[in-house]
């Protein structure tokens, strides 16, 4: 098999509207929200680049400047840092859009992840690329999008993340119907997908999580990729029309998965994350540990 062409483009879908999160999404973009003190897309952002990838494509939509605000240079602030010798401060500034080119792209219309990734077609062009989705933050050694690109390396597939969840709680996901590939732990080969089955009907409790590594072949599959119930073209059903022609694999990552999307698993990732700070970590342990939790 020749040697599959490079992933040099990640796509960050960032238009959906943030109901969960309300009201502190009415004005700012949930993907803005400050885990610690990073928004959520910079970690994403961040875990594209550490895995090789240094073209993002963000998908935004109505109300979403903020997403550009970040990632562009601010050089009032970069030069007010300087002048008052604020070194380290002017340093994370100028990282957080340094070795990186960023696009951006407008979905007009709130119609679904996969018609999200669809919009970014133009972007993209003819070759593979990675999907984050901001909302899930993962701690992991080797960042979870270079585990999915080691296999798409090898496979030349299409890959997405799996994670085993409990069969009570599939529905909130999508899941996949695969089969363990011999000598290799973890993975798995992909021969069906379902977006949020019934527990009783679930091919699997195998969920897919928001990392994908996807060809230019799904964007002709989301073409022919029919609108759900609620009006939204599904990234699942859209994968699931494309392993009809395409070889599909599922990697159970290394690693812990946050979904910061949701309340809970928000205020999860931020004790985790803060607990990992250096600067303060020993001293908000030592203030965990002293809470009056009875």
């Amino acid at each position: 098999m020749s040697k599959p062409a490079p992933v040099r483009k990640a796509v960050f879908p960032a238009a959906g509207l943030g109901t969960r999160f309300l009201p502190a999404t009415k004005a700012q973009p949930k993907e803005m929200l400050a885990l610690v003190d990073k928004p959520l897309i910079q970690y994403a952002v961040e875990e594209a680049q550490q895995s090789g990838i240094d073209n993002m494509v963000i998908v935004t939509g109505r109300g979403k400047t903020a997403i550009e605000d970040h990632f562009d240079v601010s050089f009032e602030l970069e030069h007010l840092l300087r002048t008052r010798g604020k070194t380290a401060m002017l340093a994370q500034v100028q990282h957080i859009s340094d070795g990186i080119d960023v696009w951006y792209v407008r979905q007009r219309e709130a119609l679904g992840l996969g018609h999200a990734v669809l919009t970014a077609r133009g972007h993209v062009g003819d070759e593979p690329f990675a999907v984050l989705l901001s909302d899930d933050v993962i701690l992991s050694s080797v960042p979870c999008t270079e585990q999915l690109l080691d296999v798409y390396a090898e496979t030349g597939a299409a890959v997405v993340a799996l994670m085993e969840v409990p069969r009570q709680r599939i529905s909130a996901y999508g899941a996949v119907a695969a089969e363990p590939v011999a000598g290799r732990p973890n993975l798995y080969r992909v021969h069906d997908l379902v977006e949020k089955p019934p527990a009783d009907k679930a091919p699997s409790s195998l969920a897919i999580i928001g990392r994908y590594i996807l060809p230019p072949q799904i964007f002709p599959a989301l073409e022919k990729t029919q609108a759900g119930a609620i009006g939204e073209i599904q990234l699942t059903d859209g994968i699931r029309e494309l392993s009809r022609s395409f070889p599909v694999y599922g990697l159970v990552f290394e690693g812990t998965r946050y979904d910061a999307g949701d309340k809970l698993g928000f205020l999860k990732a931020t004790v985790e994350y803060a607990l990992r700070r250096e600067e303060f970590g020993s001293e908000f342990r030592a203030y965990l540990k002293g809470l009056d939790l009875g």
